[in-house]
Protein backbone atom coordinates (compact mmCIF):
# COMPACT_ATOMS: atom_id res chain seq x y z
CA UNK A 1 0.00 0.00 0.00
CA UNK A 2 2.79 2.29 1.04
CA UNK A 3 4.73 1.51 -2.13
CA UNK A 4 1.63 2.29 -4.74
CA UNK A 5 1.20 5.81 -2.58
CA UNK A 6 4.63 6.50 -3.05
CA UNK A 7 4.41 5.75 -6.66
CA UNK A 8 1.29 7.75 -6.93
CA UNK A 9 2.77 10.41 -4.86
CA UNK A 10 6.34 10.43 -7.50
CA UNK A 11 4.38 10.79 -10.94
CA UNK A 12 2.10 13.09 -9.83
CA UNK A 13 5.29 14.88 -8.80
CA UNK A 14 7.01 14.21 -12.39
CA UNK A 15 3.93 14.96 -13.84
CA UNK A 16 3.17 17.74 -12.80
CA UNK A 17 7.06 19.30 -13.41
CA UNK A 18 6.26 18.14 -17.03
CA UNK A 19 3.35 20.51 -17.24
CA UNK A 20 5.43 23.32 -15.84
CA UNK A 21 8.33 22.83 -17.80
CA UNK A 22 5.47 22.59 -20.86
CA UNK A 23 3.97 25.64 -19.96
CA UNK A 24 5.55 28.48 -21.50
CA UNK A 25 6.82 31.27 -19.44
CA UNK A 26 5.78 35.09 -19.76
CA UNK A 27 8.93 36.57 -18.38
CA UNK A 28 12.62 35.59 -18.80
CA UNK A 29 15.03 36.14 -16.81
CA UNK A 30 18.58 35.68 -17.39
CA UNK A 31 21.26 35.69 -14.40
CA UNK A 32 24.82 35.64 -14.59
CA UNK A 33 27.73 35.10 -12.35
CA UNK A 34 31.47 35.39 -13.43
CA UNK A 35 32.65 32.71 -11.16
CA UNK A 36 32.13 28.50 -11.09
CA UNK A 37 29.42 26.09 -9.50
CA UNK A 38 31.77 25.71 -6.52
CA UNK A 39 30.90 29.28 -5.40
CA UNK A 40 28.92 30.65 -3.07
CA UNK A 41 27.29 32.66 -6.05
CA UNK A 42 26.05 30.06 -7.63
CA UNK A 43 24.59 28.52 -4.52
CA UNK A 44 22.97 31.29 -4.36
CA UNK A 45 21.45 31.24 -7.90
CA UNK A 46 20.39 27.76 -7.73
CA UNK A 47 18.35 28.49 -4.95
CA UNK A 48 16.88 31.96 -6.64
CA UNK A 49 15.78 30.07 -10.12
CA UNK A 50 14.36 27.18 -7.57
CA UNK A 51 12.12 29.52 -5.58
CA UNK A 52 11.13 32.17 -8.33
CA UNK A 53 10.03 29.12 -10.89
CA UNK A 54 8.09 27.50 -8.42
CA UNK A 55 6.34 30.77 -6.87
CA UNK A 56 5.93 32.11 -10.36
CA UNK A 57 3.76 29.03 -11.38
CA UNK A 58 6.36 28.96 -14.03
CA UNK A 59 5.21 32.71 -15.28
CA UNK A 60 9.27 33.46 -14.42
CA UNK A 61 11.56 31.30 -16.01
CA UNK A 62 15.70 31.88 -14.67
CA UNK A 63 18.51 31.37 -17.25
CA UNK A 64 22.04 30.89 -15.27
CA UNK A 65 25.48 31.77 -17.19
CA UNK A 66 27.84 30.61 -14.68
CA UNK A 67 31.05 32.34 -16.11
CA UNK A 68 32.00 34.71 -18.61
CA UNK A 69 29.60 33.48 -21.63
CA UNK A 70 27.59 36.99 -21.10
CA UNK A 71 30.23 39.60 -19.70
CA UNK A 72 33.65 38.82 -18.48
CA UNK A 73 33.85 41.82 -15.52
CA UNK A 74 32.32 44.42 -13.49
CA UNK A 75 32.23 46.94 -15.69
CA UNK A 76 31.21 45.10 -19.01
CA UNK A 77 28.56 43.38 -17.03
CA UNK A 78 26.93 46.19 -15.64
CA UNK A 79 26.56 47.87 -18.61
CA UNK A 80 25.03 45.04 -19.58
CA UNK A 81 22.22 45.24 -16.87
CA UNK A 82 21.71 48.54 -17.84
CA UNK A 83 21.39 48.08 -21.70
CA UNK A 84 18.86 45.20 -20.79
CA UNK A 85 21.05 42.79 -22.30
CA UNK A 86 21.61 41.11 -18.92
CA UNK A 87 19.18 40.77 -16.55
CA UNK A 88 20.78 39.95 -12.94
CA UNK A 89 24.26 40.30 -11.85
CA UNK A 90 26.15 39.57 -9.03
CA UNK A 91 29.73 41.70 -8.52
CA UNK A 92 32.02 42.49 -5.88
CA UNK A 93 32.14 46.50 -4.35
CA UNK A 94 35.70 46.14 -5.92
CA UNK A 95 33.95 45.06 -9.26
CA UNK A 96 30.98 47.49 -8.77
CA UNK A 97 33.40 50.48 -7.90
CA UNK A 98 34.20 51.91 -10.81
CA UNK A 99 30.32 52.44 -11.29
CA UNK A 100 29.28 53.05 -8.10
CA UNK A 101 32.76 53.81 -6.57
CA UNK A 102 30.70 54.43 -2.47
CA UNK A 103 29.93 50.70 -2.63
CA UNK A 104 33.83 50.08 -1.48
CA UNK A 105 31.87 51.71 1.82
CA UNK A 106 31.89 47.58 2.24
CA UNK A 107 35.57 47.01 2.11
CA UNK A 108 36.00 49.46 4.85
CA UNK A 109 37.57 47.40 7.82
CA UNK A 110 36.47 46.65 11.34
CA UNK A 111 32.86 48.33 11.11
CA UNK A 112 31.07 45.26 11.35
CA UNK A 113 32.10 42.70 14.62
CA UNK A 114 30.59 39.39 13.01
CA UNK A 115 28.26 37.65 11.13
CA UNK A 116 25.39 37.94 13.07
CA UNK A 117 25.94 42.20 12.77
CA UNK A 118 26.76 41.95 8.86
CA UNK A 119 23.80 39.76 8.14
CA UNK A 120 21.00 42.39 10.42
CA UNK A 121 22.98 45.01 8.28
CA UNK A 122 22.63 43.88 5.15
CA UNK A 123 18.96 42.74 5.46
CA UNK A 124 18.07 46.41 6.42
CA UNK A 125 17.77 49.86 5.04
CA UNK A 126 21.16 49.87 4.52
CA UNK A 127 20.98 48.22 1.31
CA UNK A 128 17.85 50.50 0.17
CA UNK A 129 19.84 53.62 0.59
CA UNK A 130 22.78 51.95 -1.86
CA UNK A 131 19.90 51.13 -4.00
CA UNK A 132 18.50 54.74 -4.20
CA UNK A 133 22.06 55.77 -4.76
CA UNK A 134 22.66 53.97 -7.56
CA UNK A 135 19.33 54.39 -9.24
CA UNK A 136 20.02 57.75 -9.31
CA UNK A 137 23.67 57.27 -10.65
CA UNK A 138 22.63 55.12 -13.11
CA UNK A 139 19.65 56.59 -14.30
CA UNK A 140 17.04 53.98 -13.37
CA UNK A 141 18.43 51.47 -15.18
CA UNK A 142 20.59 49.15 -12.50
CA UNK A 143 19.23 48.14 -9.17
CA UNK A 144 20.53 46.80 -6.73
CA UNK A 145 18.27 43.93 -5.11
CA UNK A 146 20.28 42.44 -1.85
CA UNK A 147 23.45 41.97 -0.57
CA UNK A 148 24.63 38.70 0.60
CA UNK A 149 28.37 36.94 0.92
CA UNK A 150 30.58 35.67 -1.07
CA UNK A 151 33.40 33.91 0.81
CA UNK A 152 33.08 34.69 4.70
CA UNK A 153 35.62 37.64 5.95
CA UNK A 154 38.32 38.89 4.84
CA UNK A 155 41.84 37.85 6.74
CA UNK A 156 45.08 38.86 6.64
CA UNK A 157 47.36 35.90 5.86
CA UNK A 158 51.06 36.25 4.83
CA UNK A 159 54.79 34.17 3.87
CA UNK A 160 56.76 35.38 6.37
CA UNK A 161 55.29 35.67 10.04
CA UNK A 162 52.49 35.64 12.50
CA UNK A 163 50.83 38.80 12.80
CA UNK A 164 49.40 39.21 15.88
CA UNK A 165 49.25 43.24 15.53
CA UNK A 166 49.55 45.87 13.48
CA UNK A 167 53.40 45.95 14.13
CA UNK A 168 53.84 42.65 12.44
CA UNK A 169 52.82 44.07 9.17
CA UNK A 170 55.51 46.42 8.71
CA UNK A 171 57.56 46.27 5.53
CA UNK A 172 55.66 43.06 3.90
CA UNK A 173 54.43 43.13 0.10
CA UNK A 174 50.64 42.78 0.32
CA UNK A 175 48.77 41.65 -2.92
CA UNK A 176 45.74 44.20 -3.37
CA UNK A 177 43.43 44.82 -6.55
CA UNK A 178 43.60 47.86 -8.58
CA UNK A 179 42.00 49.91 -6.41
CA UNK A 180 42.34 52.79 -4.16
CA UNK A 181 40.63 51.84 -1.03
CA UNK A 182 42.79 48.76 -0.15
CA UNK A 183 45.74 50.29 -1.03
CA UNK A 184 45.36 52.77 1.94
CA UNK A 185 44.42 49.74 3.97
CA UNK A 186 47.44 48.18 3.17
CA UNK A 187 49.91 51.34 3.64
CA UNK A 188 47.72 52.26 7.01
CA UNK A 189 49.10 49.27 8.19
CA UNK A 190 52.78 49.59 7.58
CA UNK A 191 52.99 47.13 4.80
CA UNK A 192 53.51 47.91 0.80
CA UNK A 193 50.15 47.30 -1.56
CA UNK A 194 51.14 45.70 -4.57
CA UNK A 195 48.22 45.12 -7.33
CA UNK A 196 48.49 41.32 -8.89
CA UNK A 197 45.80 39.74 -10.74
CA UNK A 198 44.24 37.50 -9.17
CA UNK A 199 45.44 33.96 -12.04
CA UNK A 200 49.12 35.65 -11.34
CA UNK A 201 48.87 35.19 -7.87
CA UNK A 202 50.19 31.50 -6.45
CA UNK A 203 53.18 32.60 -8.95
CA UNK A 204 53.77 35.70 -7.06
CA UNK A 205 53.94 33.45 -3.53
CA UNK A 206 55.84 31.43 -4.89
CA UNK A 207 58.49 33.83 -5.98
CA UNK A 208 58.16 36.80 -3.61
CA UNK A 209 56.49 39.28 -5.78
CA UNK A 210 54.14 39.45 -3.25
CA UNK A 211 54.54 37.87 0.44
CA UNK A 212 50.86 38.67 1.91
CA UNK A 213 46.89 38.65 0.48
CA UNK A 214 43.65 40.26 1.86
CA UNK A 215 41.13 36.64 1.48
CA UNK A 216 39.10 34.29 3.11
CA UNK A 217 40.16 31.40 3.96
CA UNK A 218 38.09 29.17 1.36
CA UNK A 219 39.23 30.96 -1.40
CA UNK A 220 43.07 30.51 0.15
CA UNK A 221 42.39 27.07 0.22
CA UNK A 222 40.44 26.51 -2.88
CA UNK A 223 43.78 27.92 -4.76
CA UNK A 224 45.94 26.06 -3.09
CA UNK A 225 48.00 29.29 -1.79
CA UNK A 226 49.65 27.18 0.92
CA UNK A 227 51.79 24.88 -1.79
CA UNK A 228 52.99 28.71 -3.12
CA UNK A 229 54.26 29.02 0.74
CA UNK A 230 51.42 30.69 2.29
CA UNK A 231 51.24 29.82 5.78
CA UNK A 232 49.88 32.28 7.90
CA UNK A 233 46.39 33.57 8.71
CA UNK A 234 45.28 35.71 11.26
CA UNK A 235 41.55 36.00 11.83
CA UNK A 236 41.56 39.89 11.92
CA UNK A 237 38.42 39.43 9.97
CA UNK A 238 38.48 43.22 8.95
CA UNK A 239 36.03 42.77 5.89
CA UNK A 240 32.51 41.52 5.10
CA UNK A 241 33.12 40.06 1.24
CA UNK A 242 29.62 41.24 0.10
CA UNK A 243 28.19 40.47 -2.73
CA UNK A 244 26.08 42.73 -4.64
CA UNK A 245 23.11 41.64 -6.62
CA UNK A 246 21.99 43.67 -9.65
CA UNK A 247 19.11 43.93 -11.69
CA UNK A 248 17.81 45.70 -14.83
CA UNK A 249 15.36 48.11 -13.57
CA UNK A 250 13.11 47.92 -16.42
CA UNK A 251 12.91 44.74 -16.55
CA UNK A 252 12.04 44.36 -12.49
CA UNK A 253 9.52 47.36 -12.89
CA UNK A 254 7.97 46.02 -16.31
CA UNK A 255 6.61 43.26 -14.11
CA UNK A 256 3.03 42.73 -12.75
CA UNK A 257 3.25 43.42 -8.77
CA UNK A 258 2.76 39.97 -8.14
CA UNK A 259 5.94 39.04 -10.13
CA UNK A 260 7.98 41.59 -8.67
CA UNK A 261 6.79 40.10 -5.07
CA UNK A 262 7.97 36.76 -5.64
CA UNK A 263 11.74 38.00 -7.64
CA UNK A 264 11.72 40.24 -4.45
CA UNK A 265 11.14 36.91 -1.84
CA UNK A 266 13.67 35.56 -4.23
CA UNK A 267 16.31 37.57 -3.29
CA UNK A 268 15.49 37.06 0.04
CA UNK A 269 16.20 33.15 -0.49
CA UNK A 270 19.15 33.81 -2.33
CA UNK A 271 20.49 35.93 0.62
CA UNK A 272 20.04 33.60 3.05
CA UNK A 273 21.85 30.85 0.81
CA UNK A 274 24.84 32.85 0.56
CA UNK A 275 25.24 33.90 3.87
CA UNK A 276 24.86 29.80 5.16
CA UNK A 277 27.31 28.58 2.24
CA UNK A 278 30.73 30.14 3.30
CA UNK A 279 29.70 29.42 6.98
CA UNK A 280 29.29 25.30 6.13
CA UNK A 281 32.43 25.35 3.72
CA UNK A 282 35.37 27.39 5.99
CA UNK A 283 34.73 24.46 8.02
CA UNK A 284 36.72 21.99 6.18
CA UNK A 285 39.22 24.84 4.39
CA UNK A 286 40.47 25.57 7.91
CA UNK A 287 40.39 22.08 9.11
CA UNK A 288 42.71 21.67 5.37
CA UNK A 289 44.76 24.68 6.21
CA UNK A 290 46.05 23.45 9.94
CA UNK A 291 46.39 20.10 8.68
CA UNK A 292 48.99 21.62 6.46
CA UNK A 293 51.07 22.97 8.70
CA UNK A 294 49.49 26.48 8.56
CA UNK A 295 49.54 28.42 11.76
CA UNK A 296 46.51 30.10 12.20
CA UNK A 297 46.16 32.91 14.62
CA UNK A 298 43.18 35.15 16.59
CA UNK A 299 43.52 38.08 17.60
CA UNK A 300 42.69 38.95 21.20
CA UNK A 301 39.90 42.07 21.89
CA UNK A 302 42.81 44.12 22.42
CA UNK A 303 44.95 43.70 19.50
CA UNK A 304 41.74 43.87 17.55
CA UNK A 305 41.19 46.77 18.68
CA UNK A 306 44.52 47.72 17.90
CA UNK A 307 43.72 46.66 14.04
CA UNK A 308 41.14 49.28 14.03
CA UNK A 309 43.10 51.84 15.51
CA UNK A 310 45.64 51.37 12.46
CA UNK A 311 42.78 51.62 9.89
CA UNK A 312 41.19 55.20 11.12
CA UNK A 313 42.93 57.31 8.51
CA UNK A 314 41.25 55.00 5.48
CA UNK A 315 37.69 56.04 6.60
CA UNK A 316 38.74 59.69 6.86
CA UNK A 317 39.95 58.95 3.67
CA UNK A 318 36.92 57.27 1.74
CA UNK A 319 34.84 60.24 3.05
CA UNK A 320 37.36 62.53 1.32
CA UNK A 321 38.14 60.87 -2.15
CA UNK A 322 35.23 58.63 -2.55
CA UNK A 323 31.86 60.25 -4.49
CA UNK A 324 29.17 60.14 -2.09
CA UNK A 325 31.46 58.19 0.79
CA UNK A 326 30.47 60.10 3.35
CA UNK A 327 26.96 59.47 2.94
CA UNK A 328 27.46 55.85 2.68
CA UNK A 329 29.90 55.67 5.34
CA UNK A 330 27.11 57.54 7.39
CA UNK A 331 24.50 55.56 6.31
CA UNK A 332 26.78 51.80 7.15
CA UNK A 333 27.41 53.24 10.69
CA UNK A 334 23.61 54.69 11.78
CA UNK A 335 22.85 50.76 10.16
CA UNK A 336 25.83 49.15 12.63
CA UNK A 337 24.97 50.61 15.44
CA UNK A 338 21.53 49.42 15.13
CA UNK A 339 21.98 46.04 14.31
CA UNK A 340 24.47 45.53 17.35
CA UNK A 341 21.30 47.58 19.41
CA UNK A 342 18.66 44.81 18.29
CA UNK A 343 21.35 42.30 18.47
CA UNK A 344 23.08 42.78 22.11
CA UNK A 345 19.26 43.08 22.96
CA UNK A 346 18.12 39.74 21.67
CA UNK A 347 21.39 38.08 23.03
CA UNK A 348 20.55 39.17 26.16
CA UNK A 349 17.36 37.99 26.31
CA UNK A 350 18.42 34.69 25.10
CA UNK A 351 20.52 34.38 28.38
CA UNK A 352 17.83 34.89 30.54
Amino acid sequence: MLKNTLKTLALSALLAGTALSATAADFKLRATANSNENDEDYDGLVVFKNYVEAASNGAIEVELFIGTQLCSNGAECLQGVADGGVDIYISTSGGASGIFPYVQVLDLPYLMADDRIAEHVLSGDFVRTLRDMALADSGDTVRLMTIGNTGGWRNFANTKRRIAEPADMEGLKIRTVVADLPQELVKAMGASPTPIPWPELFTSFQTGVVEGSKNGITDIMGMKFPDAGLQYVTLDGHAYMGALWWMSNETFMSMPEDMRRVVVDGFYALQQATFASPKRKSIAAYEEFVAGGGDLYVPSPEQKADFKAAAAPVYDWFKANVANGEAAFDALNVAVAAAEADVNAARDADLN
